[in-house]
């Protein structure tokens, strides 16, 4: 195992890419006998390894164990900041991926792991547990419907109601169909 070991992504390390999968980092571990633990991050699983009571041991976890890459504020060396995790149901197990004091490299962060992972956003209340953002109904959003632009647009009164009622084209009795004619084509 190495030495060390800071936040991911803290300004002392170098930050961790979505965009470059895989990776390998430290991350601190209160459990562990060094207090460190590693962590490969793959698309589609992340293999931990640390040592606990002399017992090596490496948790082999499948990207669908985690609940989510979530937002949360925590406090670093004294002062608030916040952090891209990557959210699992035991807290033991959260991953932290990004740590920064501003909110914009953050959220930007959080979505491009969400995308990246391919696992929902969440957002972390002061009692550890995490929640979505928004309503969802499986891997659909819930919000209210839209009304319709036509009738409660301001532009309403200036589009004729004409153009909403479309009628298809009718072929009469009156159109002429030439058949077993020759074509005339122009030729040089």
């Amino acid at each position: 195992m190495r030495d060390g070991g800071c936040p991911a992504g803290s300004s002392r390390c170098a930050r961790l890419d979505p965009f470059a999968l895989p990776v390998r980092f430290a991350t601190a571990d209160d459990a562990a006998d060094d207090r460190i633990r590693e962590v490969e991050l793959h698309r589609e699983r992340v293999i931990l390894r640390r040592s606990v009571s002399g017992m090596r041991m490496a948790l082999n976890l499948p990207m669908t164990a985690f609940s989510g890459v979530g937002l949360t504020i925590v406090a670093v060396d004294d002062h608030a900041a916040i952090a891209v995790m990557l959210a699992h149901h035991d807290g033991n197990l959260n991953l932290p991926l990004h740590v920064t004091a501003e909110p914009g490299n953050a959220i930007s962060a959080w979505q491009d792991w969400a995308d990246v992972l391919g696992l929902p956003l969440l957002i972390g209340d002061e009692r550890g547990a995490w929640r979505a953002p928004v309503a969802r109904l499986g891997a659909l959003r819930v919000d209210r419907p839209r009304p319709r632009r036509r009738r409660r647009s301001a532009l309403r009164q200036r589009r004729p109601s004409i153009l909403m009622r479309r009628t298809p084209g009718k072929l009469s009795s009156a159109m002429i169909v030439h058949r077993g004619e020759r074509e005339i084509i122009a030729r040089n």
